[in-house]
């Protein structure tokens, strides 16, 4: 069984030149994301390979089969992108694509939310590293992101009704929007840093993204607890999280006892840190974009079994 990948371990490849080519290589590298982020264990509130967390709806076999769905959508996405379109012209492309990813979506889960925020992040992350293939780096990535973000989509609907657009506007958040125009900073100066942190000091891979994922927690505006446990579970969250790294993580005892104190508040308080999984994923992404595995061949999947589960 092969162990969690680590991108830092993998060979470089030579970009395709064929745009359709780049693109699904492109959507497989989401798709391994996204089935990275569900599989992960342990996540406190979350979805993991342990059970369902906070929530009564989700699980990993919906997690993974949402992920599988929504490939053909990131891949249209980074087509698009690779078609250098001109910039309002592909903004209204991506969203229609997103839109139309979100009913397929919740097509294959009975109605259920499984990735309605990471259709937005990975959708518009996919597209702007698909505009400029030799410039990978996550800081580029996400600038080109962001000013994607920034252009209004004409077509879009004025208001989703969504939790998470009500949250923002009762507690004055940014949300996924705002992370987005802003150029993901959770993911480019939170969640990318401590993930490499962590591997450099010899920290297991899962653990390291462990500590990713909590270094977004410990600062993120999640419009997913906000919307279920207001501002006062929030503070909770991120208190918790910032005390699960302070005491070293899940690479020391303490950190692990941190740790299942703060899925004890989160379960209590019926609270998933949701946006904070969605930049966990765009940060797994951004991080293998530069480099391919080398024994990846084909397209079916980037995606491996690893020390968790088939994943």
């Amino acid at each position: 069984m092969q162990t969690l990948s680590n991108s830092a371990d993998r060979s470089p490849h030579t970009l395709p030149a064929d745009p359709a080519v780049l693109a699904r290589r492109f959507a497989a590298l989401v798709e391994s994301a996204l089935i990275d982020e569900a599989t992960l264990s342990p996540k406190p509130g979350l979805v993991d390979m342990r059970g369902s967390g906070a929530h009564h709806d989700l699980n990993w076999a919906l997690m993974t089969h949402s992920a599988q769905t929504l490939r053909p959508t990131f891949e249209a996405m980074a087509l698009a992108g690779a078609q250098n379109q001109a910039p309002l012209a592909l903004r209204e492309r991506i969203g229609l694509l997103g839109r139309q990813g979100e009913t397929a979506m919740l097509q294959a889960t009975g109605g259920v939310n499984t990735h309605r925020g990471a259709i937005w992040a990975l959708g518009l992350l996919v597209t702007a590293a698909a505009q400029m293939p030799n410039e990978p780096g996550a800081a580029f990535v996400a600038a080109r992101a962001a000013r994607l973000a920034r252009i209004e989509d004409r077509h879009a609907p004025a208001r989703s009704g969504h939790k998470g657009e009500r949250a923002c506007m009762e507690y004055g958040v940014g949300g996924a929007r705002g992370q987005a125009r802003a150029g993901f900073p959770h993911v480019v100066e939170a969640a990318l840093p401590a993930l490499r942190r962590a591997r450099a000091a010899g920290m297991r891979e899962d653990h390291a993204r462990i500590d990713a994922l909590l270094a977004v927690m410990a600062t993120l505006d999640d419009t997913c607890v906000l919307a279920r446990g207001g501002i006062q579970a929030l503070r909770a969250v991120q208190a918790g999280a910032a005390d699960v790294r302070a005491a070293g993580g899940l690479a020391t005892p303490a950190g692990r006892i941190a740790l299942r104190q703060l899925e004890k508040t989160m379960l209590a308080r019926h609270v998933s840190s949701g946006g904070a999984a969605d930049l966990l994923a765009a940060a797994l992404f951004l991080d293998r974009l530069p480099v391919y595995a080398s024994e990846a061949t084909g397209f079916q999947s980037a995606h491996k079994e690893s020390a968790y589960g088939e994943a």
